[in-house]
């Protein structure tokens, strides 16, 4: 596997706990992936097949997750990954295990181009009809109104959700007003987000 060096910096400021930890797994998926690569996405490690996302590993203050893309989000105790937090090295699956998991996860990349495609895929929102008051601010703003419509249905739901989630007539006339601004200059509904 071709290795990064910035999983080697992430696993040498790991907590002294988790280093052990994240070893082993970027072990076990080293030996299930000989032809993968080692990268950085979201800030943690992950192991790419085809520069696909098979598996990835995280270090917390208190506990470790590994995530096989395609398995589950959260494991029967919380923590990120169908692994549940990872403590101590007694919490990690078997080698066979891990492997079998990563495995299963490389398939899917081959077959589908992606290690999470190939399930069932979720049943659309239902969309947010448009709202008078807030229609009404985005005509009076046409830059506002120009981003918004160019937005992506994902982008444009952001705002309306915002918006329509509101209970007091106060707070729902601030997010508009907070909207109107943002789109005019050209900002996403959650832009604060984006970059980290």
């Amino acid at each position: 596997m071709k290795t990064d060096p910035r999983v080697d910096a992430y696993i040498a400021k790991a907590a002294p706990f988790a280093r052990p930890i994240l070893a082993r797994l970027r072990a076990v998926a080293h030996s299930a992936l000989p032809e993968g690569e080692e990268g950085i996405k979201w800030g943690m490690p992950h192991f790419l097949l085809a520069g696909k996302n098979v598996a990835g590993m995280s270090a917390f203050k208190a506990h470790c997750a590994f995530i096989v893309h395609g398995e589950g989000r959260q494991g029967s105790e919380g923590g990120m990954g169908a692994y549940g937090k990872i403590t101590s090295m007694g919490d990690l699956p078997t080698e066979t295990e891990l492997r079998a998991a990563i495995a299963a996860a490389a398939r899917r990349v081959e077959t589908h181009g992606s290690a999470t495609k190939g399930r069932a895929r979720p049943a659309p929102k239902p969309e947010i009809p448009m709202p008078d008051d807030f229609a009404a601010r985005l005509v009076d703003s046409p830059r506002a109104l120009a981003i918004f419509d160019a937005l992506a249905p994902s982008h444009r739901r952001e705002y309306l959700e915002w918006i329509t989630d509101a209970k007091r007539a106060e707070t729902r006339a601030r997010r508009i007003q907070q909207a109107i601004e943002w789109l005019a200059e050209g900002k996403k509904r959650n832009w604060k987000y984006e970059g980290c």
